[in-house]
């Protein structure tokens, strides 16, 4: 089973805002996840662009009206409505929110809505002032009362230079909102995923610090193929320069010790932790207060001491316990020994030395191993995949199955 946007049919209605450039990127970045894109279009939108500007981009007709004989998806617009796995409208305005809202079916947008029974997803944007009138506002609670996601909209300048809410939400963002919103009654729904990643910092002095080479994509792309599968999704993340993920709540942390603590109180409750952060082994002893001048020395001696295992630390009652193990040598060897001396469920190894697979790339080789023995390799694969195949093994080793 898939958990990508692989062969999803995404109907994309636009309407006439500014933003609608917006959904020109938004589809390029579907259809690239491999989803099926179909667009309409209103004729407010067709003052902003063309239909070519969608059809280059998902090679695939472009619907501007409900009486074009030519068209399969006009005059029977019932076939986007059924076809369509989800229904997003972005840019919405504040037209086509009331329209959806009372149900009017006058353009191949409000009609394919109205039409299908798939998720709806709709994206606000326009002015500030329009978003915060009170029509507006009871349009938006009567979408929300009646299962309409609700995407943004975020805060800032507008086209017309007020400054307030109503602005167009970023494509990548709204690829996460789509996720989540297939993702809803997915495999993992109502179990609560905690992943740490990311490579923590020990301080120095308040300039240096004692780091590693961990990205931390690997645990980002865990938590959000949880998040795909309807789970509730925590990252207790070390410094890294990615993006929160859209729905994953975001813990930073700096030290093993903040680690530590943020893990204990975010596996209260949980059902699994997947430890894919790599966690200094040791610290400075003493952190000195300024910093620690060259003062003409030639050698500098700092004291180390070993910090606690982490993952070996938490005992939550019936929680799946999944390891990471970055190895230079003896792969096998040094994950099998963890796993006993951790309490895990199974281990995730891989081989840092690889050049095509491991920190700071998106793809990785790992090597599974679980209690009971078993060593199964997996292909060089996206580190998103690794996730999904990981939580495949975590699902059946949840409480209550």
């Amino acid at each position: 089973m898939t958990y990508s946007l692989e062969g999803k049919n995404i109907a994309l209605g636009v309407t006439g805002s500014i933003a609608c450039y917006k959904a020109v990127d938004l589809a390029s970045k579907l259809v690239q996840l491999q989803a099926n894109v179909d667009v309409l279009m209103t004729d407010a939108a067709l003052q902003f662009l063309t239909p070519l500007n969608f059809a280059a981009i998902t090679h695939r007709p472009v619907v501007t009206s409900m009486f074009d004989p030519e068209s399969e998806l006009s005059i029977n617009h019932v076939v986007a409505a059924e076809r369509a796995d989800l229904v997003a409208v972005v840019p919405a305005t504040a037209n086509s929110l009331a329209k959806i809202a009372h149900g009017r079916a006058d353009d191949p947008v409000s009609a394919t809505i109205l039409a299908t029974r798939a998720p709806v997803l709709v994206a606000p944007a326009m002015d500030a002032n329009m978003f915060d009138n009170t029509a507006t506002q009871a349009n938006v609670r009567l979408l929300e009362e009646r299962g309409v996601y609700i995407a943004g909209p975020a805060e800032g300048r507008m086209a017309s230079g007020l400054v307030g809410k109503g602005r167009l939400l970023e494509p990548s963002e709204l690829v996460g909102h789509i996720r989540i919103l297939l993702g809803h009654g997915g495999d993992l729904a109502g179990r609560k995923i905690v992943v740490s990643a990311g490579g923590t910092r020990e301080a120095i002095d308040p300039v240096r610090v004692i780091a590693n080479h961990s990205s931390g994509k690997m645990g980002y792309a865990i938590a959000e193929a949880a998040r795909d599968r309807g789970a509730e999704a925590v990252i207790v993340s070390a410094p890294t320069a990615l993006p929160n993920p859209t729905g994953v709540k975001v813990v930073k942390v700096n030290s093993a010790l903040e680690m530590g603590h943020a893990l204990d109180v975010e596996c209260t409750g949980a059902d699994a932790i997947v430890m894919a952060a790599a966690v200094a082994d040791w610290r400075v002893a003493e952190i000195a207060d300024q910093k620690v001048k060259k003062s003409g020395a030639n050698n500098w001696t700092i004291d180390l001491v070993k910090n606690p295992d982490l993952i070996a630390g938490i005992h939550a009652e019936k929680l799946v316990k999944v390891g990471f193990a970055a190895e230079s040598e003896d792969l096998i060897e040094n994950a099998r020994a963890k796993i006993q001396s951790k309490g895990l469920h199974f281990i995730v190894a891989n081989d840092i030395t690889a050049e095509d697979a491991g920190f700071a790339v998106d793809d990785n080789r790992v090597i599974i191993l679980d209690r009971e023995g078993s060593v199964e390799r997996l292909p060089l694969m996206s580190k998103y995949d690794v996730g999904v195949e990981v939580l495949d093994r975590v699902k059946p080793l949840l409480r209550g199955g």
